[in-house]
């Protein structure tokens, strides 16, 4: 019986966020220890999901130690990251030897000392392993990912889908390539390309243009057995870091002359595609003026607050769009949702059904996006936060948003949160009692994730500024570390030889 390490720390770090990412951050969702993992993942559609079909079907012993998945925010401290990083290494020592490893990441973590945490982590595993012991990674196709992450790694394997809804299909994708090599009937090895760019490929958005392009090839490719795994990340621009950037990993079986081959081509497409883009944002007073025209009985209009995805690392407590929506009187208003623990505790005290006026969202960070609004309203419902989860991301899996709160001013229903995130399930609402499909207006926060559940309900789907701390600026000022020349802080004559 091969014996596999499995375990999960993901974390996207938005390194403009003022907020580090410590222990108490991390153990506040979801996070499981050893014995633990089991009872929450099995029968989900995840990639522990996966991990434990692919166990069951391999007759592998698995040895999980924990999984980490806190909420985008600052850098990670260092006591977090040697703290969670090492339960999993210490697990080498402790539950080995090891025959292989299936390891869920996600590629854009940042920490005090490593600004590419990742490799780090995946270098010291490596050395604990040995060189012939297969790792094969999932990522998130917002890694940003290094010569270090592959050079450490036999297989990285990121999602397909933006949407991420294809976690199961790509940490199963992973447990074949990973039972392979540990039968030797392949050696994989991964090579990576990259260009000097902040961002491109459409931010990773896979519904069409380069991003699909470029997955729809390696797809092809991997049909024809000349490529174990192509991966296309479209990087993480939300980080002032050395590596930032979108990239292409080839996994190939010996060889790898023709992978690299393949991964400086895909490159190519992305620099020459740089300014593609989908996303367009609509400035408040317009998307106010839009749900303003919403009548009874329509579908919903969904508007998403772009630049506060707590996806992103945002605070998700900006409160510019709910201020224009409460001063333009606009009704049948469902949204999700402000971030305020203090607001939480203030309505818990006021109890349901009472009338209260509190300071809601803004504290964070005010020049984010808007500042405390003082407002009166109706506490309507109080939970735990607590709900199982039924959307195409995630569906089975126990969410934690910690003690909610609906609170109602004039014909807004507010979620109001203790746990930050985004809304990417239709039960965020439903667990506190609100249908979304009876408003005529339903807004969220996020950039794109919230499409999977949200857009099938919606007449139309619109994304607004709100000025928040995930807005798209790019300035020298702000990317410090980033390696230079770099597009687009700068001319690029010759983007192979930067």
């Amino acid at each position: 019986m091969k014996r596999v390490l499995t375990a999960r720390f993901m974390h996207e770090t938005n390194t403009f966020s003022r907020v580090p990412t410590d222990m108490a951050m991390i153990r506040r969702r979801d996070y499981h220890l050893e014995n633990e993992i089991p009872g929450a993942f099995r029968g989900t559609r995840s990639a522990f999901g996966a991990t434990f079909e692919a166990a069951d079907k391999f007759g592998w012993s698995l040895v999980h130690p924990v999984s980490a998945n806190p909420n985008p925010s600052g850098i990670v401290t260092d006591e977090a990251f040697e703290t969670v990083t090492g339960m999993i290494l210490d697990a080498v020592d402790m539950k080995g030897p090891i025959d292989g490893v299936l390891m869920h990441l996600h590629g854009a973590m940042v920490s005090d000392s490593h600004q590419d945490a990742e490799g780090e982590f995946l270098a010291r595993l490596r050395r604990r392993l040995g060189p012939e012991v297969p790792v094969v990674v999932t990522l998130d196709l917002h890694a940003n990912v290094t010569r270090r992450m592959a050079d450490n790694a036999s297989a990285l394997i990121a999602y397909r889908t933006y949407p991420h809804i294809d976690q199961y299909e790509r940490a199963w994708q992973g447990a074949e390539l990973l039972e392979r090599a540990m039968q030797g009937e392949i050696r994989p090895k991964t090579v990576i390309a990259r260009r000097p760019m902040l961002y491109g490929l459409d931010h990773g958005r896979t519904q069409r243009g380069p991003m699909a392009e470029l997955i729809a090839r390696g797809e092809a490719l991997e049909q024809r057995d000349e490529a174990l795994a192509v991966s296309i990340c479209a990087g993480f621009s939300r980080a002032n870091i050395h590596d930032v950037g979108p990239s292409v990993t080839v996994t190939v079986d010996g060889d790898t002359g023709r992978g690299q081959a393949i991964a400086e081509e895909f490159m190519d497409h992305a620099w020459e595609t740089r300014g593609f883009t989908t996303v367009k944002l609509l400035p408040i007073a317009e998307a106010v003026a839009l749900a303003r025209r919403g009548k009874p009985g329509d579908k919903p209009l969904v508007v998403a607050d772009y630049t506060d995805n707590p996806g992103g690392g945002g605070y998700g407590d900006a409160t510019a769009f709910l201020k224009g929506l409460i001063e333009a009187g606009v009704e049948s208003v469902a949204f999700h949702a402000i971030y305020d623990p203090e607001a939480v505790q203030d309505g818990m005290r006021a109890g349901v059904g009472t009338k209260t006026t509190l300071p809601l969202g803004g504290k964070t960070d005010p020049m984010m996006g808007g500042g405390p609004l003082s407002l009166t309203g109706e506490v309507v419902c109080l939970t735990n936060g607590r709900f199982i989860a039924y959307g195409p991301m995630g569906g089975g899996i126990e969410r934690d948003y910690g003690p909610s709160m609906v609170f109602r001013v004039g014909g807004i229903d507010i979620v109001v949160i203790t746990n930050n995130g985004q809304a990417v399930d239709l039960a965020q609402f439903t667990s506190l009692g609100i249908d979304p499909t009876r408003y005529s207006t339903v807004a969220v926060k996020s950039m794109q994730h919230f499409r999977a559940a949200f857009e099938p309900i919606a007449r139309d789907v619109v994304l607004v500024d709100t000025g928040a701390l995930c807005s798209e600026v790019y300035t020298p000022e702000l990317f410090t570390k980033v390696r230079r020349p770099v597009w687009p802080l700068d001319p690029i004559a010759d983007p192979r030889a930067t």
